[in-house]
């Protein structure tokens, strides 16, 4: 049990670092595509299963390269999102 409460706390911190990111980058998403971010970033980037995920990724957020490349993944991420929209919608008329 003391292991899962844990892994929730790191879970939650992790998000909240996302949050951060996001909010500096002025970005605002719903908690679904903010959770679809979230995973979709931390498989791009290897963090997946770290023991210090949240500690990961706020790291590479400070180190200004990473910072850099997780801006531009953001920037894409939403890009495919919208695309995906789009072709949602034409494909409807």
């Amino acid at each position: 049990m003391m292991k899962s409460l844990c892994m929730n706390l790191v879970v939650s911190m992790s998000r909240a670092v996302l949050m951060t990111i996001l909010s500096e980058t002025h970005v605002w998403l719903s908690e679904i595509e903010a959770e679809e971010l979230y995973h979709e970033l931390l498989a791009y980037f290897g963090l997946i299963g770290a023991t210090e995920e949240c500690q990961a990724l706020e790291s590479a957020w400070k180190d200004p390269y990473n910072r850099r490349e997780i801006e531009e993944f953001i920037k894409a991420w939403l890009r495919r999102k919208r695309r995906k929209e789009a072709e949602a919608i034409t494909g409807v008329v």
